[in-house]
């Protein structure tokens, strides 16, 4: 919208070289959406170097260059590669690309070198006392603590495009929860454009951040918040999107039509909304959706309440669920476990309706049930 009121219609655009956006991201290093890698501390960017060289060896010549290396202001060295979307290689080859810099940035890069860098570097007009927020901070313990970090292998590997493939997302969730203390996400940067070109906007994105991943780095002890419906939708569309928040939406709606109550979670990072039925005297749950995308199954919740203390009943609900194609679900997992899918797989209408016969067959189940 104008200042004059006159609304523009921006339609999405592919960039048309890869350097453009490598220039995007070194002149505008916000473009790493940092208040979505951490909303209560949010990262801060310093600009090393592009084209940043890393050898595979002592005193080697660079092997490699690194699209970009950014510090944060906890001096964690973060290692940014860019892929457009058409490029093939950002499907698994870059996966492999990006494992060398980390193992070899760990191993090779020496901090008077990445000093030295930063200081040759044309690009960068900022300085520590900036990126700390700090006149008074000292750039020799600031260096000395980027020494300790790739000493202890604490990286953050960043995937940057315009659309980010399920296959490399699937793969950043997986290798984010197994890698500790590295971390491992993708940031994926749509271009929007007006008709005549002469407004842009680029809207980023964060993929990888499970709860499962920000548990394991935390060692479960993350803070807590409220959350209610408006910070809920507003968290899942900024991680996810509005497909997968139209989604939700429609989830909580079913509930509420059904005068099915909803719980708001306490996660520090993440929250979640869980349908939750008061019957004779017990709590019936049978899925809760969370802000990084996720839908679970309580199996484990409902192991010990009629009628779903039965193990047929709870693999008879498993099986409605795999009746929907998208959905996959172990049946050893319908004992003590709590599997979880993406709310992308239901992003075709009859699957969803599906998903929501299925919950009210669950809650009809209970109310039928003999209490204990």
């Amino acid at each position: 919208m104008r200042d004059d009121g006159e609304l523009v219609e921006m339609n999405e655009r592919g960039y048309d070289t890869e350097a453009l956006l490598q220039g995007y991201l070194a002149r505008h290093p916000d473009l790493l959406a940092g208040d979505q890698i951490d909303s209560t501390a949010p990262r801060r960017w310093l600009l090393v170097a592009q084209e940043a060289p890393l050898a595979s060896e002592d005193d080697g010549a660079g092997r490699w260059s690194v699209d970009h290396l950014f510090l944060d202001q906890d001096a964690v060295p973060t290692i940014v590669e860019v892929k457009r979307s058409t490029d093939t290689r950002i499907r698994r080859e870059v996966v492999g690309q990006m494992l060398d810099y980390a193992a070899n940035g760990v191993a090779y890069w020496s901090v008077d070198r990445l000093r030295a860098e930063f200081e040759a570097n044309p690009e960068s007009e900022q300085d520590i006392s900036d990126l700390l927020e700090d006149p008074e901070a000292d750039p020799e313990e600031f260096w000395q603590k980027v020494k300790t970090n790739l000493k202890a292998g604490k990286v953050r590997l960043v995937f940057v495009s315009d659309k980010i493939p399920d296959e490399l997302r699937r793969i950043v969730e997986f290798l984010n929860e197994q890698m500790d203390p590295a971390e491992v996400l993708a940031v994926e940067i749509k271009q929007y454009v007006s008709q005549d070109s002469s407004l842009k906007t680029l809207v980023p994105r964060i993929i990888g951040q499970t709860v499962k991943a920000q548990d394991n780095k935390s060692g479960g002890a993350r803070s807590s918040r409220k959350w209610d419906e408006s910070s809920f939708f507003e968290r899942l569309e900024t991680v996810r999107g509005k497909e997968e928040a139209t989604i939700a939406r429609t989830v909580l709606e079913w509930a509420r039509r059904r005068n099915i109550p909803v719980r708001w979670g306490t996660g520090g990072t993440d929250g979640s909304f869980t349908p939750t039925l008061e019957y004779a005297g017990s709590q019936h749950q049978v899925t809760g959706i969370y802000t990084d995308g996720t839908v679970e199954i309580k199996f484990a919740h409902m192991q010990w309440k009629p009628p779903f203390d039965e193990e047929s009943k709870r693999i008879e609900l498993r099986n409605r669920l795999t009746e929907i194609e998208a959905i996959e679900i172990p049946e050893a997992h319908v004992t003590n476990k709590r599997p979880w899918f993406y709310l992308s797989k239901l992003r075709k209408r009859g699957d969803l309706d599906r998903f929501l016969g299925v919950l009210d067959w669950f809650f009809q189940e209970v109310r039928e049930s003999k209490p204990l």
